[in-house]
């Protein structure tokens, strides 16, 4: 095969290094790539967003099959381009990708389809959203509606603040999602989709938060980890049954068939499992640890997925040891993060055994010299026989770049290394076979009338 990856971060960095593992895959480009891809494949400068120049680039290329990376290529319909030129392509079209791209959509399937998740409200006024945050209670949970880079979500115990974040979107003709907040620790799923059927990969931890101890504003994602030693033993064939399969199946049963890679944001609550959010996408930085530990050829896997052939996919192989993830992030991140600072020491913590450094916001400058041009530019990968190992290889590399200003958590992992991960009693078992909360705390039946549905909307409450 001949691949194309659009996109330009850590995410694509990952899949090209995953890509060019694969016997079978004989020639990788991306597009528009960063410093690091272009070590390693022809970059292309083209608008990733763009599907006219994307489907021209990969026409040019010949290419046998796109990987869409980020989740803004697929809310502007590249995916859709692609398609209609002929293209195998893996990632929704835009309908599909509207799972991502409005969380209020997002939580509509998810009632049709009796998945669980945290009560919500969306709400376009203060007034609207004033009172849907006393409905819930501190701390307060609210979502900006559309796309936000991984950024639009505010957690705080401060309902001025969380009013405040409801009013910065409001003031750009947005709208908020205002939730229940869910306790318990997170699960990252990745759920490979051909449409029909799904491929679960290995479950991840992510971390949030810019400081150490989930401490300061939310980022895009400052680490992870996998596999979990603490989830439950059935947690991966729980979320294919519950959430990812009746997912698929509900945005099929609406002509908007899902392709691509379903991102199952959980929580694992003293209430039972619950989606917090679905991304269109790999996410990132979890992709970087992931990817890490699959053996099976990558190529193939979204091949198959982009062909409609997943059934006859074999089980996926994994490497056995744990991998850790570390994001070096450019000063100021992520409020003002600073650009055009050298980035030195990436091939001193490559030559350490079990790491490698994949790219995320960097470039080269005029005389060919690595620079940071983003919030989040590196993250360091470190592979080992265990938790303590994995971590003692990744920080080990993260000694070894030297960027201005940078910061970086040193807590990736350490509450798993430490046996203080704890998941509540009831996270498994405690859920209907099939249904959603309501505002009043009642189940409502999987396959409720249309007309219920959009008269809860009404009342802006959805589950």
């Amino acid at each position: 095969m001949k691949v194309l990856v659009v996109g330009p971060g850590g995410r694509e960095h990952a899949l090209v290094r995953s890509l060019l593992a694969d016997p079978y895959v004989r020639e990788v480009h991306a597009a528009p790539g960063n410093a690091g891809m272009a070590q390693l494949v022809p970059v292309h400068a083209v608008n990733a967003s763009s599907p006219a120049e994307v489907t021209a680039l990969a026409r040019q290329l010949g290419s046998d099959l796109v990987v869409i990376g980020p989740e803004a290529p697929l809310a502007a319909g590249v995916a859709d381009a692609l398609r209609e030129a002929g293209i195998p392509v893996f990632g929704p079209s835009k309908a599909a990708a509207q799972l991502e791209a409005s969380k209020a959509f997002a939580k509509q399937v998810m009632a049709a389809a009796g998945v669980p998740t945290a009560m919500a409200r969306v709400a376009a006024t203060p007034e609207q959203a004033a009172d849907a945050l006393d409905t819930f209670g501190a701390p307060y949970v609210v979502k900006d509606d559309g796309l936000a880079a991984g950024k639009g979500v505010v957690v705080t115990s401060d309902r001025d603040e969380a009013l405040a974040h409801a009013q910065s979107c409001f003031d750009v003709g947005g709208t908020v999602v205002v939730e229940e907040f869910l306790d318990g620790p997170e699960v990252s799923l990745f759920v490979i989709s051909d449409g029909r059927t799904v491929v679960p990969l290995a479950p991840a931890q992510d971390f949030k938060r810019i400081h150490d101890g989930d401490e300061g504003p939310n980022t895009g994602g400052m680490g992870a980890y996998s596999p979990l030693s603490w989830v439950p033993a059935d947690l991966v064939a729980d979320v294919v049954r519950r959430v990812a399969q009746p997912t698929i199946d509900e945005m099929a049963a609406r002509g908007t068939p899902f392709v691509g890679v379903l991102y199952c944001g959980l929580a694992l609550t003293s209430r039972g499992m619950r989606v917090i959010e679905f991304n269109a996408r790999f996410g990132d930085p979890e992709t970087q640890a992931v990817l890490a530990r699959l053996r099976t050829p990558l190529g193939g896997l979204l091949q198959a997925a982009a062909k409609g052939e997943l059934d006859q996919l074999e089980q996926l192989k994994w490497d056995p040891r744990t991998a850790v993830s570390v994001v070096v992030a450019a000063a100021n991140y992520p409020e003002a993060p600073r650009t055009g600072d050298r980035v030195r020491g990436l091939k001193k913590a490559g030559k350490i055994d079990g790491v490698h450094v994949l790219h995320a916001g960097t470039r080269l400058d005029g005389d060919g010299k690595v620079v940071s041009s983003g919030g989040r530019v590196l993250a360091v990968v470190g592979l080992g026989d265990d938790l303590a190992a994995a971590r003692d290889k990744a920080y080990a590399g993260v000694e070894k770049i030297r960027l201005d200003g940078s910061l970086h958590r040193t807590d990736i992992a350490l509450k798993a290394l430490r046996g203080e991960v704890v998941v509540p009693a009831g996270s498994q078992g405690a859920e209907p076979a099939a249904g959603r909360d309501l505002p009043d705390g009642d189940v409502a039946p999987r396959g409720m009338a249309d007309r219920d549905i959009a008269d809860s909307d009404v009342e802006g409450d959805l589950a």
